[in-house]
């Protein structure tokens, strides 16, 4: 292995951003494993990653001694699991504690900065796991790296403006639209979080994700689309009062994606506060890395549609 190379261990590496991750990591010349579930139904993804040179391992963050004989292969630790996982996080820190040679944790934030950021009640409940697991990591003295990578662009670009129906006259706008939020590249997000990883000047610093092009309010964005597509499309805006009730009135979990669109695209909590004290902005880190602007993103879809995105609303 050479000097400035670190064996790097992904949890939730074959998910929508751990995967981003897992080839950054290779790309950047990393020793990569990536820790699945025996019965994980991403064997191609797997054989992908296995083609690339990353190495597998196989088990279930419940099995504590399988956890901490791979932590004890390797010197960071990067978990990427689900909402529905983050609390198996705390088995994580049970076993780094056991393995005592992990450099770097960083837990899965990889959305708002959940310590600068309050929300409507379901999503303020997800976000209070991810601080739980912060407190923890800080108070077993784990080196750590918070990273707030904001608003995954691909997906809530693909989910605002549905360019995979090319006869949709209709956008659907959230509140005003004209608050601020943040999309950056999924594959950015990758590449600058095993940057940050292994980066000693992170060591215990929370990272924000946040070059200034890239915090677009919806009716820019949709001022953008238009002009690559040359339509003008109809708004139809959702009032921040609908969306509150809706919040209170779908079950959980469905109640969760209302609850981040309203604190994204209508509070603007991505974009409405002050980076400072020791909090770092990652865009001027890198010299050689560049975030790619919502501008290119589309040009991205201009040319791939993609397929139709789910709606939070259903």
């Amino acid at each position: 292995m050479k000097q400035n190379e670190s064996k790097i261990l992904i949890f939730g590496g074959t998910g929508y951003i751990g995967s981003h991750m897992v080839k950054a990591s290779i790309k950047l010349g990393h020793p990569t494993y990536v820790f699945t579930r025996p019965d994980s139904d991403k064997k191609d993804l797997i054989r992908e990653f296995q083609s690339m040179g990353a190495i597998i391992i196989k088990g279930r963050v419940e099995e504590h001694d399988k956890l901490v004989e791979a932590l004890r292969e390797v010197d960071i630790v990067i978990s990427a699991l689900a909402y529905p996982q983050v609390l198996d996080q705390l088995k994580i820190l049970e076993a780094i504690k056991i393995a005592g040679n992990i450099k770097r944790f960083l837990p899965s934030d990889f959305g708002v900065e959940e310590d600068r950021v309050s929300a409507l009640p379901p999503f303020e409940a997800f976000l209070d796991k991810k601080r739980r697991i912060r407190r923890a990591i800080e108070e077993a003295k784990i080196p750590y790296t918070f990273i707030s990578a904001n608003c995954y662009g691909s997906y809530f670009i693909n989910y605002l403006l549905n360019p995979s129906h090319p006869n949709k006259q209709e956008i659907t706008v959230y509140g005003s639209g004209e608050a601020k939020a943040v999309l950056n590249y999924e594959q950015d997000i990758g590449m600058y979080t095993i940057k940050v990883a292994t980066d000693p000047r992170m060591h215990n610093r929370i990272v924000i994700f946040r070059p200034s092009e890239n915090a677009v309010s919806q009716l820019e964005l949709i001022s953008l689309w238009e002009k690559k597509t040359g339509k003008i499309f109809k708004k139809t805006h959702i009032s921040e009062e609908e969306i509150v009730t809706l919040s209170q009135t779908l079950p959980d979990p469905q109640n969760i994606p209302v609850s981040i669109l309203h604190s994204v695209f209508v509070k603007g909590a991505t974009a409405d506060f002050e980076i400072g004290g020791d909090d770092v902005e990652a865009s001027s880190l890198y010299p050689d890395l560049k975030f790619s602007t919502v501008d290119e993103m589309l040009d991205v879809f201009l040319k791939n549609p993609p397929k139709p995105a789910s709606a939070a609303f259903e």
